[in-house]
Order: C-alpha cells, then sequence, then structure tokens
C-alpha cells in the first residue's frame, strides 16, 4: 500500500502564476499552509463569488486608526477565521497583532494538523 506524504501533495501556488517552464506554479508542505493562510488574510467577505463569507477582510483595517483597539479586533477576526477556514488543517496556537506608526504587524503561530508542526506567518501593513 503507498501512502502520500502531505509534504509530496501539491497544490497551485498562490497567487496564480506561470513558472519559467510555463507550467502553473506549485507548491508542497508549508509553503501550501502559508499560502493558505495569506488567503484567508488577504481576502474581504464578499470577494468571492461562489463563496461570499471566505476572508476575513484584513485590508479593510488599513483605513482604521491603528491603536490598542484595532490591534485586539484583528487579532479575535483573525482567529476567528483562520478556525473557521482552515480548521481541518491547523491549530492556531496565537494571533499576535502589534501596531507602531503607521504599520500594523500580523503573526500567526499555527501547528500543522497532519505533523504537529508549528509553523509561523507574519504580514504587515
Amino acid at each position: 500500500m503507498d501512502v502520500e506524504n502531505s509534504d509530496t501533495r501539491k497544490s497551485l501556488g498562490f497567487p496564480f502564476r506561470i513558472n519559467e517552464l510555463g507550467q502553473t506554479n506549485t507548491l508542497t508542505g508549508d509553503d501550501t499552509i502559508r499560502a493558505k493562510i495569506a488567503q484567508v488574510l488577504l481576502t474581504s467577505p464578499g470577494e468571492r463569488v461562489n463563496l461570499p463569507e471566505f476572508g476575513c477582510g484584513l485590508r479593510d483595517l488599513v483605513f482604521d486608526p491603528n491603536n490598542d483597539i484595532l490591534a485586539a479586533t484583528t487579532e479575535f477576526t483573525v482567529s476567528k477565521a483562520l478556525q473557521r477556514w482552515l480548521g481541518d488543517d491547523i491549530i492556531v496556537e496565537s494571533v499576535d497583532v502589534s501596531h507602531q506608526d503607521a504599520t500594523l504587524q500580523v503573526e500567526v503561530v499555527y501547528i500543522r494538523r497532519d505533523q504537529l508542526n508549528r509553523g509561523k506567518v507574519k504580514i504587515a501593513f
């Protein structure tokens, strides 16, 4: 019986593009998980026609005042969106939002369910 390792399964790369060989770009393993997290964080609800509730709307927060209230709201929103949309792939260990001047930084620490490996994704606005 041949069992395929989850690190060898390929998925379409995000963002979608054609590589130097003229093929669609693909990702495997941790890169796939990071791309899925980026998709959830950077997609606004209503942006996908066939899945209008998908995403957390992190980009919509760019014009909100950068303060502690925004940080707390963002932590909650990101955590709930990741649990909802990627709950089968990851366990969200922590979401840390920090702000300094005009920059908002979101750091997600997660555990992959298939291998119980810890990973981290940082996105700054």
